[in-house]
């Protein structure tokens, strides 16, 4: 076996293990509706709110179908979001209209691809003029880790007000 298959080979059982975790723990299994974050018509509207807050915009990059996005809303996102903090979602492959953070109309996929996004959920946290204040939450982690660095991010974000 080439040093590349084994490599391949590693990251599928460590994907089928914590994807196997996770079901077994209910994360993924989960029933009823799925929970639902807002999505904006405007970007500078939504950051002005956060600003106004305190607060950096935090914006969630989803997938429909994705089950690590579900994960990532349903268990941090909109508990955040119904506590107050200033939570939007964009969606990867939507013609769905927004204004940008200048006021320039755009659609949800032509601005992920714009912010360079290819990997679902991706959480940016967005301070004055749209600039990134935290570094980027790329990708499902595992849920026991997902929190803290959500913390963190956000703790950076805020200073960088």
């Amino acid at each position: 076996m080439n040093e590349l298959t084994l490599n391949l080979a590693l990251k599928r059982r460590h994907f089928l293990s914590v994807a196997s975790l996770g079901l077994s723990q209910g994360v993924w299994a989960q029933s009823g509706a799925s929970a639902v974050l807002p999505t904006p018509q405007s970007l500078q509207a939504e950051l002005n709110r956060a600003l106004q807050q305190k607060q950096p915009l935090i914006v969630m990059v989803s997938l429909e179908g994705c089950p690590f996005c579900r994960v990532a809303r349903s268990s941090h996102l909109v508990p955040m979001q119904k506590a107050g903090a200033p939570i939007v979602q964009l969606d990867m492959r939507s013609a769905q209209a927004v204004l940008d953070f200048q006021g320039r109309s755009t659609t949800h996929d032509q601005l992920i691809k714009q912010w360079r996004i290819s990997i679902a959920p991706t959480l940016l946290f967005f301070g004055p003029g749209g600039k990134e204040v935290a570094e980027r939450m790329e990708g499902g982690y595992l849920p026991d880790f997902y929190g803290p660095y959500l913390d963190e991010r956000l703790i950076k974000g805020r200073q960088a007000l």
